[in-house]
């Protein structure tokens, strides 16, 4: 019997990370969904340090979706990727399970599960795993665990994790097989480290029992014909920023459409693949959605709205006129009409090949911050751009139109001219943009 362990970490943020919707879906609803496309795999165990509250819900709805035994196992103190694993050793075991996969639950793919058991099974009885790997750049490989393999048997030869320097382009995806018999492994490993942490006074590691998967597993097995690696060259990418549940977004929305064209999203209003849209979510029919976009639960869309590359979460309003643009907007937040909300792209480099998303941190080395999307906050509110310019006080006008002018098409006075924002700049600056528009009593921007 085949079981699945997903990996989820602990709390960060208001929302757990591995519920945060990605294309419609949980982000390790997709890992799920792989799963059980295997007919072995019989249970799926969910292991991070979240409350049972915050996680319950989900499981419960995943059972009845998928009629599948899944389980929420409680981390309540530190012990790392691989600890945790020999903490709930007895659970993963349990019912005469022969293998499990292990997956990352920040990783985003389109997870070749079926391949990857096949490929261990046919490294016969001494293989204790088998990592998913994939290309990278060089520049960027050393920001994930490097391995090199044996051309003929796929044998890991080496394993170093984020080495300080060169090693190899291929790198681990976080995604595994591996024999019950690895449990031996840890339990070695598990002595050793426990009698090292009370000879040292607690010096030697956070705390008895803290293992890690990659240096304390991995790294050894290297070289001892008991490690393998598949080189896959499907689409992969980490989860670890903004920019990159952009990018994984845009691939899920288009590995679905392929796989299942007859769901693709019906909606009163122009489309341009790939759209992912909630059936409760209501939109005008004069808005303009896509590409990569994915509109939760209960958002409500108003007239002449575009929105491209950006995922809006539940229960948001966009306003009339609204443009949005490699963005993510939070739960009941509000964007106010004529209102611009556009981050700066964050895709992998183009032109090279084997390129991955670049998880820059918030600000560089010089101390500025870096460009990346744009996120709103739950239950932020971005103001109507008319009532910052109706609005007295000059300053607050004018920071509003220091950040949202672009989103300004054309003024319509009184009379009925009409002058656009081009004609408008001729006029002079900023401040005679607000004067010229507050004067003539603008009524549409």
């Amino acid at each position: 019997m085949l079981k699945a362990v997903i990996l989820i970490g602990g709390p960060q943020k208001d929302t757990p990370k591995p519920l945060f919707p990605i294309a419609g879906l949980p982000l390790i609803q997709h890992h799920i969904k792989a799963c059980v496309k295997l007919v072995e795999c019989k249970e799926i165990l969910i292991i991070g340090s979240y409350t049972i509250n915050h996680m319950a819900q989900f499981v419960s709805d995943m059972q009845k979706e998928y009629q599948i035994i899944i389980r929420y196992l409680q981390e309540f103190t530190p012990l790392g990727t691989a600890g945790c694993l020999y903490h709930f050793r007895d659970q993963i075991r349990a019912g005469n399970t022969s293998s499990f996969f292990l997956l990352n639950g920040d990783v985003c793919a389109d997870f070749p599960l079926q391949e990857l058991w096949i490929f261990h099974e046919k490294r016969g009885p001494n293989a204790l795993i088998t990592i998913m790997g994939t290309e990278a750049t060089r520049q960027q490989s050393v920001h994930y665990g490097c391995m090199a393999i044996e051309p003929t048997s796929k044998a890991v030869t080496h394993y170093v994790e984020k080495p300080n320097s060169y090693v190899s382009t291929l790198i681990s995806c976080g995604v595994y097989v591996c024999s019950v018999h690895v449990f031996n492994i840890m339990a070695k490993v598990f002595e050793e480290k426990d009698n090292c942490y009370y000879s040292t006074n607690g010096v030697s590691s956070p705390q008895p029992g803290y293992m890690s998967w990659e240096q304390d597993i991995l790294a050894p097995l290297a070289g001892t014909t008991k490690l393998y690696a598949m080189q896959v060259t499907n689409w992969w990418s980490q989860v670890k920023t903004p920019g990159s549940a952009i990018y994984a977004n845009r691939h899920y929305l288009e590995l679905y459409r392929k796989r299942d064209a007859q769901n693709a999203p019906t909606a009163n209003c122009k489309i341009i693949p790939d759209v992912y849209i909630h059936p409760t979510a209501e939109i005008d029919s004069s808005a303009v959605i896509g590409p990569n976009v994915s509109i939760g639960a209960g958002v409500k869309i108003m007239a002449g709205v575009r929105i491209k590359e950006s995922i809006i979460l539940s229960n948001a309003r966009i306003h009339d006129h609204a443009l949005i643009m490699h963005s993510i907007v939070g739960q009941d937040a509000t964007v106010g009409e004529w209102s611009r909300v556009e981050g700066t792209p964050s895709d992998p480099d183009p032109n090279k090949p084997f390129a991955k998303m670049d998880n820059t941190p918030l600000f560089n080395v010089d101390g500025r911050l870096n460009p990346s999307i744009t996120i709103l906050g739950s239950l932020c509110n971005v103001v109507s751009l008319i009532d910052e310019l109706r609005n007295e006080g000059f300053r607050r006008r004018t920071r509003v139109t220091n950040t949202a002018h672009g989103s300004i098409k054309k003024v319509e006075v009184g009379n009925g001219r009409a002058t656009s924002l081009v004609d408008l700049r001729k006029k002079g600056s900023r401040r005679a943009i607000m004067n010229w528009t507050l004067q003539h009593g603008a009524t549409s921007l």
